[in-house]
């Protein structure tokens, strides 16, 4: 049934409501297989940088090819999906997504790899703002908020992805194989239960669940979109660099053993999670936009302090307090973009989401520029200080409020 069609059909309220309660199942499914093949790739880049004879600044041009792919198609897809939707754009998306998997292990020089993971971070990127755009229509139809606890099925993919990636390797076996199987099993699953996804015009009665009016023009024009946009894109900036900084903080400035410098991105993933899997429950008990500012501020106040306190155990904490306060801010800010109604909640999704990626692209590299130029500890203050602006931000926006 096209999207079109859909629209006309108008199900009762009681089996439109099994109908959203079915189709937030099948979009968590496709929320974690989006997660779990790309982490289960990630165990295999040591093996790629030997089999490529690769220096670290060459796969670093290669790993580039992801993001950059995933910002593109982004972009694309918010002017896409008002024209298809976003359940015929997730199938189309998921089912180029892990097909392409497959051709990273296939890939034999330094351009085959660029261009497989570019490829594949396009795909990607579509299937991010796709997913995202669905979980709103579910969201809408289901009027309460589900968006934290989905992020938190991406984040539990994440680490399944990862176990799956790390024990295969253990077990000797190689990426090409790996992804030929990995990518069209999990997505010939999760193709199943994309058809039990909601079309985005869907109708209560005789009130519209998708926007009103379909405005296809570009979300970055809009400023409450671009603010919107800056706070994920300050949130992906801290998660980027506490990913690939966190251990060399710990290990290099503050002397601590190898173990214990593994735990720093371990302490904010589990409390990133925790967050989000409680986020659902939290979203109804407390407004958004004084939630997201009170956990932000958590984060401020526990990782500004660490820094201060400049011991490990201290930077553990910090890092657990900046997991927590940066759990709820980009599902919650995706929801608010899907509710302005001057736009089509698929292309404002899109363009938060572009913003959010060049943080994380953008992060890393920043953060290690100022610890060049200055410390480590000076270039990690940029992390509070960004959590502070979204603490403010969050707060006074008025499409949280909205919410």
């Amino acid at each position: 049934m096209s999207e079109r069609d859909a629209s006309r059909a108008t199900p009762s309220g009681d089996e439109l409501a099994r109908q959203a309660r079915t189709a937030r199942w099948s979009v968590t499914a496709v929320f974690v297989v989006h997660a779990l093949v790309f982490a289960a790739w990630t165990a295999h880049i040591p093996e790629i940088k030997m089999r490529l004879e690769l220096t670290d600044a060459q796969l670093g041009v290669a790993l580039l090819g992801a993001p950059v792919g995933s910002v593109a198609a982004m972009l694309a897809t918010g002017w896409l999906l008002p024209r298809l939707g976003s359940r015929l754009m997730v199938q189309l998306t998921l089912a180029g997504y892990c097909l392409a998997a497959a051709t990273v292990g296939l890939a034999s020089s330094l351009p085959w790899l660029f261009a497989t993971l570019l490829l594949w971070g396009m795909f990607q990127g579509g299937l991010d703002v796709a997913m995202n755009t669905q979980a709103v229509t579910v969201e809408r139809v289901l009027s309460r908020p589900i968006m934290s606890g989905l992020h938190g099925g991406w984040s539990i993919g994440g680490f399944l992805g990862a176990g799956v990636g790390a024990g295969l390797v253990g077990l000797g076996i190689t990426l090409g194989p790996q992804q030929l199987v990995l990518g069209p099993l999990t997505g010939l699953l999760a193709a199943v239960w994309s058809r039990r996804l909601l079309p985005d015009r869907v109708t209560f009665g005789a009130t519209p669940i998708g926007n009103p009016t379909d405005h296809r023009g570009a979300g970055l024009w809009q400023p409450v979109v671009f603010v919107l946009g800056l706070i994920a894109f300050a949130s992906m900036l801290c998660e980027g660099a506490a990913a690939d900084w966190s251990a060399v903080y710990l290990r290099d400035t503050l002397a601590a053993v190898p173990a214990v410098a593994g735990l720093g991105y371990a302490a904010f993933s589990a409390a990133m999670l925790t967050v989000r899997l409680a986020g659902n429950t939290l979203l109804r008990r407390f407004r958004p936009h004084n939630l997201l500012s009170n956990l932000a501020a958590v984060a401020t106040l526990g990782f500004g302090s660490a820094l201060l306190l400049n011991h490990p155990d201290a930077a553990l904490i910090g890092f657990l307090a900046l997991g927590i306060g940066l759990g709820c801010v980009v599902p919650t800010v995706n929801s608010a973009a899907g509710n302005i109604l001057q736009l089509n909640h698929g292309t404002a999704i899109a363009t938060v989401s572009a913003f959010g990626w060049l943080g994380f692209v953008v992060g890393p590299p920043l953060i290690g520029h100022l610890a060049a130029a200055t410390s480590m500890p000076i270039a990690l203050l940029v992390l509070p200080t960004l959590t502070a602006l979204i603490s403010i931000s969050t707060r006074t926006t008025r499409a949280l409020r909205r919410l």
